[in-house]
């Protein structure tokens, strides 16, 4: 596997790639339970039970979380639970043989992590957790059109936070110049793009006048671009007004205090943690 897939696999993989490359099969998920026996003159109806572990999840309770503890994937999906006052608790993959047990369980669909505990289901593939959570809490838009706007919207944060994550792993002889073509994506495409919405309409959130999952990616995006590039927001004032604004949120501002949920940047040491979980070289 290549290291990039550890901090930012295709298509919502997350620190795994596909089960094909980490060269280990993936357990297979119990079948699908045959139809029941009705008695005579009972009505007729047929159900399927939940793949894997489903049938066994709890409706109630706060969301767990299963990764590592670290930003990676996982760290939009901290930011949207938090954003929408969710409380969730989390479940570190501290070894292999914690990955090991998950897979060898039947409860990742695709041997993949991230996996959230969520409203009786066990939800694989960021894409598929985020779109949940947002659907859920009101944070998606209120109509089709505004739902295209807010994916085209955070398709476009996705390509330079996957610039933005994947920066630590890279060779210390490679970080200069990956650093300036970060700066140079971030400067002249992707934040001009951003403070362009904004004051196309002159309202104080992307879409529809009210918060969605786009304001707040973006937010954290733009934590994540200052913690590399301090200022970096100092030419586009209707985007310091966002974070501004969406920082002062009440749940926002407490995610944002220190001693809560929200994960450090990734150095060295939490880099080797991961490498060693996911058995990569």
């Amino acid at each position: 596997m290549e290291l990039w897939s550890l901090l930012w696999g295709g298509g919502g993989c997350s620190l795994l790639g596909p089960p094909s490359s980490a060269g280990r099969s993936v357990p297979a998920f119990k079948q699908l339970a045959q139809p029941r026996s009705w008695p005579a003159g009972a009505e007729q109806r047929r159900s399927q039970d939940f793949l894997g572990n489903q049938e066994t999840a709890i409706m109630a309770g706060k969301p767990t979380l299963h990764y590592f503890d670290g930003r990676g994937r996982m760290e939009a999906i901290r930011w949207l639970l938090a954003a929408a006052g969710v409380e969730f608790e989390e479940k570190y993959i501290a070894t292999p043989e914690d990955l090991d047990k998950l897979r060898n369980d039947g409860r990742l669909m695709f041997g993949q992590v991230p996996m959230v505990e969520i409203d009786g289901m066990e939800l694989v593939q960021t894409r598929a957790i985020l779109n949940y959570i947002a659907s859920k809490h009101n944070l998606y838009g209120k109509d089709l059109k505004e739902r295209a706007l807010i994916d085209m919207y955070i398709e476009g944060m996705a390509d330079l936070n996957e610039m933005i994550i994947i920066f630590p792993i890279h060779p210390p002889g490679e970080k200069e110049a990956k650093l300036a073509l970060i700066k140079e994506k971030t400067t002249n495409r992707y934040f001009p793009a951003f403070e362009k919405v904004l004051k196309s309409h002159g309202q104080d959130y992307l879409v529809g006048n009210r918060l969605s999952r786009a304001d707040i990616h973006l937010v954290e995006l733009i934590y994540n671009a200052e913690e590399l590039l301090p200022g970096v927001t100092a030419s586009f004032p209707l985007l310091k007004a966002l974070k501004t604004r969406i920082s002062n949120l009440p749940n926002v501002k407490k995610f944002l205090q220190p001693g809560s949920q929200r994960k450090p940047p990734m150095n060295p040491k939490s880099l080797e943690q991961a490498k060693k979980i996911f058995r990569l070289p």
